[in-house]
């Protein structure tokens, strides 16, 4: 689902930089860098985005790259956090990958087999995160979302809240 979440926000604002997102009780997290300033009012249009490419049905694939091919593949990209997390790997580590549609990101998986498979989610809220925690390092964004197996457990979380 943060694959999901990470490539509607690159569509809806191009030039952002992706960080990591990792899952968290209950749902998920992506740390972006963009200049666009995220606001509550944003997240109505990102699920909106999500729901198209979840009706879109594209599939997950799992591929693999060597750590040197995928340092140059993301530097190509100018995905900085990505080139950063692939360099403190050793060296001929073998680096997992996910695309759907267009969009790729590190992962190790396992996935379902496509976006339309995902049903119940929900952004929940935005804040700042430093990179890697330092506060030396650079200010991303960060979206928090919750995902759910079903829509009713969905909504009951939702109602505890």
């Amino acid at each position: 689902m943060a694959h999901v979440m990470a490539q509607a926000v690159i569509e809806l604002f191009p030039g952002t930089k992706l960080a990591i997102g990792p899952d968290i009780e209950n749902g998920f997290y992506y740390d972006f860098d963009t200049e666009h300033h995220f606001v509550p009012e944003d997240l109505p249009k990102i699920e909106k985005k999500m729901k198209h490419i979840i009706g879109a049905a594209q599939k997950f694939e799992r591929f693999e790259m060597p750590r040197e091919e995928a340092l140059k593949h993301f530097g190509e990209k100018g995905e900085k956090y990505k080139v950063e997390l692939i360099t403190d790997l050793p060296e001929g580590t073998v680096i997992s990958l996910y695309r759907n549609g267009p969009f790729e990101d590190l992962c190790k998986g396992p996935h379902v087999a496509h976006t339309g498979q995902l049903k119940a989610y929900k952004l929940t809220s935005i804040a700042g995160a430093y990179w890697r925690g330092d506060e030396k390092r650079p200010m991303l964004q960060r979206i928090y979302a919750v995902a759910f197996e079903s829509r009713e457990e969905l909504d009951a979380y939702l109602k505890q809240q």
